[in-house]
């Protein structure tokens, strides 16, 4: 069996190797797209200048950590780092080819670096998908070891054995004192040593990746038994960073106060924030427009099928606590929460036939793209609570009310990858796991593939 650090190095290569065979299929492809028959008379003349570009996009690659294979990184983040990298190593194409001009070269390739750019950006990222499927393999994958058991440690656990696409394969979890909460199919994994013998362990297990649910500064032993294993070159992370990597969620449980002072620098986000907000007034007149035809008929079913208003109008939460009113078109019953405020919950009776139809497809959010011109929603953010609820849960969970940091959406992080509905307080911990993921990491890469992930969830009708 390969050790830790030689199946990252496979890891590396294979990656290294990867991207340069992507970068000049691409390039193929790309001159045959654009010149089709006259293919083989343009390839002489490109063929040099792009190699020179496809170094410096190497090297982009290599400065924002893309072949940093120590660290489980999720395909959003893939997607943002490839957006970044190739935006920059477009830029300096573009500036290489303008001086280069007539001074090394006659070509002027400006359609050609265009449909390059997005050609090389689709190919390298289902390269990059392919290549997580392909660190199922013990061969490559990362030999980890956890230090200590908690509940965060338990999920981790989980994920980790259900996942082996992350590339880390789960070595051994080392506790000081035996703990009965395990589950029984880790049991083989468990070792009770000393913290000081973490480096005969990661030795024992060919392990180069570390992760403690205890802070080396707490416990002295630990600290020892770390510094040893630098001769190992381990990757050594606290459990709330490697969570966060792998589960996508932020463990509201196990942060305080100062981790939103160092992680919600909004200063950082200003650039991202008008350009968001210039894309959602544009987005939502654009749709509105298109879907303006639909509307008169879905307005005509609605009366059709129940009783009541076609529109339904309800306050909700949004940014910094203050409250406006969203507007939907009705799925529920009319009087449906004359008991009351209710949670919506699976298979709600609530909820007429043409209701669930609605749901599924999302039309029922069309009329919301009149919130999100008007700037009180988002296209994308944590979903807009009822005002009712959001004193409940703030009263009963952590760092609530932070969700407000930000725009609620019409989709979200929450709404894609957490559970259908946050009607229980375990399942609305979930979704705020996720909102603080989404404001902490939001960015145009997130937001693209949030919006994937809704356009798949329309389209499968699995809308709820």
């Amino acid at each position: 069996m390969a050790t830790g650090l030689s199946g990252q190095l496979i890891r590396k290569y294979l990656l290294i190797f990867g991207d340069i065979a992507i970068l000049y299929f691409s390039f193929w492809l790309t001159l045959l797209i654009r010149y089709q028959a006259g293919f083989n008379q343009q390839l002489a003349g490109h063929l040099l200048p792009f190699s020179i570009v496809f170094a410096i996009i190497l090297v982009i690659f290599y400065v924002d950590e893309l072949y940093e294979v120590t660290v489980g990184r999720g395909l959003i983040d893939l997607l943002n780092r490839l957006l970044r990298s190739l935006a920059i190593g477009g830029g300096f194409a573009v500036v290489f080819f303008y001086l280069g001009y007539g001074r090394l070269f006659t070509i002027k390739p400006q359609r050609v670096l265009l449909i390059y750019l997005v050609v090389a950006g689709v190919l390298l990222y289902l390269w990059r998908a392919l290549f997580r499927r392909l660190a199922k393999s013990s061969r490559i994958s990362n030999g980890l070891i956890l230090v200590g058991w908690n509940s965060l440690a338990a999920e981790i656990a989980k994920v980790l054995v259900s996942k082996p696409e992350l590339g880390f394969s789960l070595k051994a979890i080392v506790v000081d004192a035996p703990v009965a909460d395990v589950p029984a199919a880790l049991h083989g994994l468990v070792t009770i040593r000393g913290f000081d013998q973490i480096k005969a362990v990661c030795v024992e297990h060919g392990a180069n990746t570390v992760v403690s649910v205890i802070h080396p500064r707490e416990n002295p032993s630990l600290l020892r038994g770390l510094f040893d294993c630098l001769s190992l070159k381990i990757n050594f992370t606290n459990i709330a960073n490697f969570y966060e990597n792998v589960t996508g969620k932020i463990p509201v449980t196990a942060i305080e106060q100062i981790w939103f002072l160092e992680n919600l620098t909004e200063r950082r986000k200003r650039l991202y924030d008008v350009a968001k907000r210039l894309f959602d007034i544009v987005f939502a007149v654009c749709l509105l427009i298109l879907t303006l035809p639909l509307i008169p008929i879905v307005a005509l079913f609605i009366k059709l099928d129940s009783e009541g208003p076609v529109l339904f109008r309800q306050v909700r939460t949004g940014r910094d606590g203050k409250s406006f009113t969203a507007i939907k078109f009705r799925t529920m019953i009319q009087n449906a929460e004359q008991n009351g405020p209710q949670w919506a919950v699976k298979n709600d009776t609530r909820v007429t036939k043409l209701g669930r139809l609605l749901r599924k497809t999302r039309i029922d959010e069309i009329p919301q793209l009149i919130n999100v011109f008007r700037g009180e929603m988002s296209l994308i953010g944590p979903r807009p609570e009822r005002p009712e609820f959001v004193e409940q849960l703030q009263s009963q969970m952590p760092f609530y009310k932070e969700r407000l940091l930000i725009k609620p959406g019409l989709t979200g992080w929450a709404q894609v990858a957490g559970p259908a509905y946050g009607g229980s307080k375990e399942e609305s911990l979930e979704k705020l796991q996720y909102d603080l993921y989404y404001i902490k990491n939001r960015s145009i890469g997130l937001d693209i593939s949030i919006m994937l992930r809704t356009i798949r969830t329309v389209l499968s009708r699995q809308g709820q």
